[in-house]
């Protein structure tokens, strides 16, 4: 029997979902007649889910997440029989919430084989309640099949890559591996995976790269969690990828311990035409860094700073900016920093107001810490509210967010956005006098040759 499958994506940071193209072959080929949606950039259809036998949710973040809620309702009028599933990091760890709106199945971790089971199951016991239930969470290694985008939109619909003023490349998205060997506290990867990771295998991660290369990509974003959770693997896919297309370059994201630990692989990534590395350095507070079991300490954040340039990449540094442990002056001397290491126009915008989202599941609820400042937990926003013991900290993380918003939507650039943003953490530690010594600074300061960046900024 065949079954009509409906896979929907609701956000993927502006990127063509490897979450919808990965799973759709694996169905494909076990014999379901498979439809993609993919609702940030397409509209609903309601055609397509009229009728359909199983409609599955890909949440990979807690923004995807709530925009795929929000489209439940709609699903089960137009379709009252049909299966739901959500699947994807953020599925196991809101099981409960899911299953309150109707979720038949819940899957995390790998889970194309998962799927593909569930299929299997509706097609021999219709709604699925004989049979046993596919594991909420699966780390069985799997073979992959070659992803299939032939129904997905069209790359060009997607995030661009900002090389220089005017100028732009079409972006493809793949994945070499997922999870990740570490177990940062505040990491949403990490209830899930617990420290373990998967490769996607090399000939797969070049097909699919190869085939969104004759679809017109220029550039390719490697969405794993850490490039380097195995480097041999990952330097092996960059050299047998610019043999193959010696033009085409690429970002990944890595942390900075990896960057330390595995240096020796950095020139490859600079000769294989990596244009910029992101690294969640999160915060150069060593008490934050201490209860994110980050890793690494401000030096060490200084140091890759320091070896980037020497070798010649670009590091796209992010930051978790407001915490409950974060202080005025902490955020001054986290903007300070960037400021000397002359990283403004590597570090984007938004990046200047990302407050600390704690979700069901997250390590950082086991600390003592964590628990001092907690407040309810809002189902519906899918997060554990919580106020700063300083209302002024809360109250400048507003004012930066707007400052943010606004100089957005005025198309000013990074510089000028990194001007409010010291005016307004300066104003709220009284320190007018400095304040206007180092915008002005700031100000005559010649930018430095424009770090290329995607026209998504990466916030989940």
């Amino acid at each position: 029997m065949s079954l009509n499958v409906v896979l929907i994506s609701t956000y993927e940071l502006g990127r063509q979902p490897f979450g919808l193209a990965s799973p759709a072959a694996w169905l494909r080929e076990a014999g379901s007649e498979v439809t993609c949606m993919d609702v940030a950039v397409q509209p609903f259809s309601e055609e397509a889910v009229t009728g359909a036998d199983l409609v599955a949710f890909y949440i990979p973040m807690h923004t995807a997440t709530r925009l795929a809620t929000a489209l439940v309702e709609r699903v089960r009028t137009l379709s009252p029989t049909a299966h739901l599933c959500f699947y994807g990091l953020y599925a196991p760890v809101n099981e409960k919430y899911l299953r309150s709106l109707g979720a038949g199945t819940i899957l995390g971790g790998e889970f194309e084989q998962g799927l593909v089971d569930l299929v299997k199951r509706l097609a021999s016991n219709g709604q699925a309640k004989v049979g046993t239930p596919e594991p909420v969470v699966s780390l069985d290694r799997q073979k992959f099949l070659v992803p299939d985008r032939s129904d997905l939109v069209p790359l060009a619909r997607y995030a661009r890559l900002n090389v220089a003023p005017g100028e732009q490349k079409i972006v493809g998205y793949t994945e070499a591996t997922r999870g990740c060997k570490h177990v940062c506290r505040h990491c949403p990867i990490v209830p899930v995976y617990q420290g373990n990771f998967r490769i996607v295998q090399r000939d797969v991660v070049l097909r699919d790269i190869e085939q969104q290369v004759a679809a017109g990509a220029q550039h390719i974003t490697f969405g794993d969690p850490d490039f380097f959770n195995g480097p041999t693997h990952a330097a092996q896919i960059v050299r047998a990828l610019h043999e193959r297309f010696p033009d085409l370059t690429y970002d990944v994201t890595i942390k900075i311990e990896h960057l330390l630990k595995h240096a020796e692989h950095l020139p490859v990534l600079r000769d294989t035409g990596c244009l910029f590395v992101t690294s969640a350095v999160e915060s150069i507070d060593e008490r934050i860094l201490r209860i994110f079991d980050k890793g690494h300490t401000k030096d060490d954040f200084v140091r890759v700073v320091r070896m980037f340039r020497e070798i010649g990449l670009n590091l796209a540094p992010t930051f978790v900016t407001f915490t409950p442990w974060t202080t005025l002056n902490g955020y001054v001397d986290l903007l300070s920093t960037i400021l000397e290491l002359d990283l403004v126009e590597n570090v984007p915008s938004i990046q200047y107001g990302i407050r600390l989202l704690i979700p069901t599941g997250s390590k950082l609820l086991e600390l003592p810490e964590t628990q001092e400042i907690l407040g309810e937990f809002a189902e519906e926003g899918l997060r554990y509210h919580w106020a700063h013991p300083d209302p002024a900290v809360d109250e400048l993380c507003c004012a930066v967010l707007n400052a943010i918003k606004k100089g957005q939507s005025q198309g000013e650039s990074r510089r000028e956005i990194f001007a409010r943003v010291w005016e307004l953490a300066h104003e709220a530690v009284a320190t007018s006098v400095r304040k206007k010594l180092w915008v002005a600074g700031l100000d005559q300061a010649p930018p430095r040759a424009t770090v290329p960046y995607l026209s998504e900024p990466w916030y989940c």
